[in-house]
């Protein structure tokens, strides 16, 4: 059995992962991706691929692995880098790491969005640069977070984790939509949010609208001129979920018309390379892609794709299958 590891992980669950007598596990350079020289050689090679979020695996790739590829243990908790369709076809299962990152990612995006709403990345910078005059009535004014209303896009374990330390901790009201009829008892457990028919009816009642969506073709861009111009003039954008679930054109635009006063990102549509508009603006808190970025995290999420690679060779349906018709 031939195992690919396709960036470097914390070396805590690397040395697992070498030492669970699973195969031959090749680790790669963390500081590239693959080629797509690299992706075809390994869908002749590697009987296991262990991708991550910063992968982007070609087409052609999927066929050209078929009797060869058995699973893509994914490291992380989003796969929209994998196409969950082609890897059904040609036989190879998916798995990906929930729940371990919640937490964090939960806290970035608290984080993103004090950011924003008090204009610390600007205050932080003119500090810097020695342009700090001293304490004024008037200077860098922001928004006030506590008691405001909290708009969600996507009510999974990330978005109710936001409900809650928004609600508990700050007096927010929430709302949000998702595709899924939400029961009233985790409503009520996760800042007794309220459930609303469409996006742009929560962006009319947001004063911060906070992204936790998945990726991918059914999510593309729908963050988009309609939501942007439902907003309350003001409001602050939060995305730590993906860089595609937005239209940047349409963000930009609603920066600049006042719709939006600031926004707070962790994940762009072609990250790393950023659309160089991004850095013009300096009301936009610009963050790395850090949201499962704490040492526990990072080393749990190895762990988890540990654990479903090791019930799938064994036979049995990994916790955490995301691909249809493989139990």
């Amino acid at each position: 059995m031939k195992i690919l590891v396709t960036r470097a992980w914390p070396k805590a669950a690397e040395s697992r992962l070498e030492q669970a007598g699973l195969g031959e596990v090749t680790l790669r350079n963390p500081d590239t991706s693959m080629s797509h020289d690299e992706w075809m050689a390994a869908a002749e090679t590697y009987d296991v691929i262990m991708p991550t979020v910063s992968d982007k695996i070609p087409a052609e790739f999927y066929p050209a692995a078929k009797g060869k590829l058995k699973i893509f243990a994914n490291y992380g908790v989003g796969f929209n880098h994998i196409d969950i369709d082609a890897a059904h076809a040609n036989g190879i299962a998916v798995t990906n790491t929930p729940d371990v990152l919640t937490d964090c990612t939960a806290d970035l995006a608290m984080g993103l969005m004090f950011a924003a709403a008090r204009r610390i990345g600007e205050g932080e910078r003119e500090t810097r640069a020695g342009g700090w005059k001293g304490w004024r009535p008037t200077h860098m004014i922001g928004k006030k977070v506590t008691g405001a209303t909290l708009g969600i896009i996507g009510f999974g374990r990330i978005g109710q984790a936001m409900a809650r330390r928004a609600h508990n901790g700050f007096g927010m009201r929430v709302v949000f939509q998702d595709a899924w009829n939400v029961p009233d008892d985790i409503k009520a457990a996760n800042g007794n949010a309220e459930q609303l028919g469409s996006m742009t009816e929560v962006a009319a009642q947001s004063d911060f609208l906070s992204l936790h969506c998945p990726g991918g073709a059914d999510t593309y861009k729908m963050i988009n001129a309609d939501v942007f111009g439902a907003l309350k003039p003001g409001a602050i954008l939060v995305n730590s979920a993906r860089g595609d679930v937005v239209d940047e054109d349409a963000l930009f635009d609603a920066l600049d018309s006042g719709k939006l006063s600031a926004a707070g990102l962790d994940v762009y549509h072609n990250e790393p390379a950023l659309d160089p508009r991004f850095l013009t603006y300096d009301n936009i808190v610009l963050a790395p892609h850090l949201g499962s970025a704490t040492d526990g995290t990072r080393e749990a999420m190895g762990h988890r794709a540990i654990d479903n690679l090791e019930a799938f060779l064994k036979g049995e349906r990994p916790g955490d299958l995301v691909t249809p018709g493989q139990d």
